[in-house]
């Protein structure tokens, strides 16, 4: 199996180490890797868009093509998993600093989001969360997106306080917070466990 982590900006590095620990763990013979270039992305049974800012890595995946290959991907069912300003761009409705930035989202999920929704860098928090089919989770959130309306066709797989912070459509995998820097991989294996 191979996972492809898009490496224009953030954690790509930490979860190209998570999902490699997850497959190991889940027995699974393949690898995750770091980058940008489309025929690579094309070629992966699975896609991780990481955190960072989003106005830069929309720019960043538009530019080299990425985009389309993302969502050609996901058109065709391959697992596609968006964690902080990636859960962004998944997302088919931007709030007023997505319209003034100008990003340009994916348009893959129908969902609603509102970047920095639990404000700046130096409010990042850790708390515990219970997230359907995995259960407690330690979550980190960083200038924190949060998702404020799904339709009726996402699943909420956790929520935190009136925001929803973790959901599903079919392939596609949303979460506002930053898997990939706990030690615990089972959000990398429940994700790993979607392209089986």
């Amino acid at each position: 199996m191979k996972i492809a982590v898009i490496a224009a900006q953030g954690d790509v590095e930490e979860h190209v180490v998570a999902a490699n620990k997850a497959l190991r763990k889940l027995g699974i013979e393949g690898k995750a890797f770091a980058t940008i270039d489309k025929e690579e992305v094309a070629e992966s049974d699975a896609i991780i868009l990481p955190g960072g800012e989003s106005t830069t890595i929309s720019k960043l995946i538009h530019k080299s093509s990425v985009a389309e290959e993302i969502k050609k991907a996901a058109r065709e069912g391959k697992p596609v998993m968006g964690t902080c300003a990636g859960s962004i761009l998944l997302a088919k409705h931007g709030d007023e600093e997505v319209r003034k930035t100008k990003t340009k989202l994916l348009e893959l999920m129908d969902i609603w989001v509102k970047r920095n929704a639990f404000g700046r860098q130096r409010e990042s928090f850790q708390i515990r969360l219970d997230i359907k089919g995995i259960g407690e989770f330690e979550a980190v959130f960083i200038r924190a997106p949060a998702i404020l309306k799904v339709s009726s066709n996402v699943d909420v797989l956790a929520k935190l306080d009136d925001y929803v912070v973790a959901c599903q459509q079919d392939n596609i995998l949303a979460l506002s917070f930053h898997p990939e820097l706990t030690d615990d991989t089972r959000i990398h294996e429940y994700f790993i466990k979607m392209a089986k």
